[in-house]
């Protein structure tokens, strides 16, 4: 390990010996909610269509829509978009009908 890298790693654990005892306040960051059932009903997809869209199961949206549990990873970053262009995302990732 390079000695810069070393002292970065020791400030950091002085912070975080300082953020614990409370003389130093911690960053903090806040995340909107991001309201799954009304960004669907947007789309004007069903359920199981919305969920086959962005690959996952129906009792996961539902899970998201009754917000008992919360989008995460990738799955956050792709409603994010579709909030912000839903025609563009639905067109990319529902099939192609013949």
């Amino acid at each position: 390990m390079d000695d810069k890298l070393f002292d970065e790693l020791k400030q950091s654990l002085r912070e975080a010996r300082a953020i614990r005892a409370g003389t130093l306040s911690g960053r903090r960051t806040t995340v909107q909610a991001l309201d799954v059932k009304a960004l669907r009903e947007s789309t004007r997809l069903s359920q199981g269509d919305f969920a086959a869209a962005i690959n996952v199961s129906v009792r996961t949206l539902q899970n998201w829509e009754q917000q008992r549990r919360e989008p995460t990873g990738p799955a956050i970053a792709l409603l994010r978009v579709m909030a912000q262009a839903p025609d563009v995302v639905i067109k990319a990732l529902l099939p192609v009908s013949s």
